[in-house]
């Protein structure tokens, strides 16, 4: 081929433009942003592998490569999990997953879903429900970080060593439970409620020291509480006994430092859109691992009568009424509050 002037000319220019498009490149590479993750779950958990991975691999592919996210499971970085949403605000870390329910009383607007007979059975409607709400009630709560999302799981389920067909069945079992108001509401069936992170329920569980636990279907493999527990005991229909709620928050400077670009990009992924996402894996992961359960015959799955869920919901009533209580110290009107949440669960329950 002949070297013309016009090829010439055109070669010239690509040898002249690319000292230009590696700058940009290496420009661009310097300019990556990198968040650490902390949370309090192994590595090989449902909600690490299946949402936090995802999404951290999600905001790499759209920010071109500018915006990483590297996650540290089960306290990898230090400290117990009711310190992480402290991790985050003072900067320790980036970003945080964790349940506000950690530090109870701290965020007293989340407790609402907490309460008994106020979730759905789907994560996919409590998901939804908790962010909508969270932009009203608890963003002024978490002014002291930027809060991501606000979120709930689906419904939470009874394991132990003992069939539990009836409230009687769960006179003095000591159960695990995750929040304040799961703990009142087993008090007022007639459990033992004892308080404790998840990742001590295995050993827990092991040495007796607790006769169960009241866990999603979604993290029961990961702490093998399959292997732990021969009785899981579902409550019918909406609404359930209980939800836990979550946090995933941010240190508001670093929040505030990405360049815009970057910011927009994490904020796509954020509230509703993490929400949906969230629920969703909670409800298949769920629907998987119930279904593993069943299928290997290693423990029994079974569900109380609607009448038998109508004497708790009138058992658990008073820890309602409590919270209300609780909620005029804190100037919150606490049955507006949940008039409020039972409205967002009937909302996205018809969606």
């Amino acid at each position: 081929m002949k070297l013309s002037r016009r090829n010439l000319m055109k070669t010239g220019g690509a040898l002249l433009a690319a000292p230009f498009v590696l700058k940009i490149g290496a420009a661009r590479a310097q300019e990556t942003v990198t968040l650490k993750l902390h949370h309090f779950l192994p590595p090989a958990s449902n909600v690490h592998q299946r949402l936090l991975t995802p999404w951290a691999k999600l905001l790499a592919e759209q920010s071109g490569g500018a915006l990483k996210v590297d996650i540290f499971p089960a306290m990898q970085l230090g400290g117990k999990p009711p310190q992480l949403y402290d991790q985050a605000s003072n900067g320790v870390v980036d970003i945080v997953w964790t349940l506000p329910g950690n530090t109870p009383g701290r965020f007293p607007s989340t407790e609402v879903f907490e309460l008994p007979f106020v979730a759905a059975k789907e994560a996919t409607v409590n998901a939804q429900a908790c962010q909508e709400y969270g932009q009203t009630h608890v963003l002024k709560e978490t002014g002291d970080t930027q809060l991501l999302c606000f979120w709930a799981h689906d419904q939470g389920l009874i394991h132990t060593n003992k069939e539990v067909k009836t409230g009687a069945d769960l006179a003095g079992l000591k159960l695990r439970n995750p929040t304040r108001l799961a703990g009142e509401a087993l008090a007022a069936l007639g459990a033992t409620p004892v308080g404790m992170p998840i990742p001590q329920v295995p050993e827990a569980l092991a040495q007796r020291s607790i006769d169960g636990c009241v866990l999603p279907w979604e993290v029961v493999p990961s702490i093998k509480v399959n292997e732990l527990t021969k009785f899981h005991t579902e409550i019918p229909g909406s609404p359930t006994l209980y939800t836990a709620t979550f946090f995933l928050a941010m240190n508001k400077g670093k929040y505030d430092g990405l360049p815009a670009d970057l910011k927009a990009v994490l904020d796509a992924n954020s509230g509703m859109a993490f929400a949906k996402k969230a629920g969703e894996m909670w409800d298949s992961v769920g629907a998987e691992v119930r279904a593993a359960i069943e299928t290997s015959g290693e423990g029994t799955i079974s569900t109380i009568s609607e009448d038998e869920k109508a004497k708790w919901v009138e058992a658990t009533r008073p820890v309602h009424d409590k919270w209300i209580e609780d909620m005029k110290a804190k100037d919150l009107d606490g049955k507006a509050l949940i008039a409020t949440a039972q409205a967002l669960v009937q909302k996205y329950s018809s969606a």
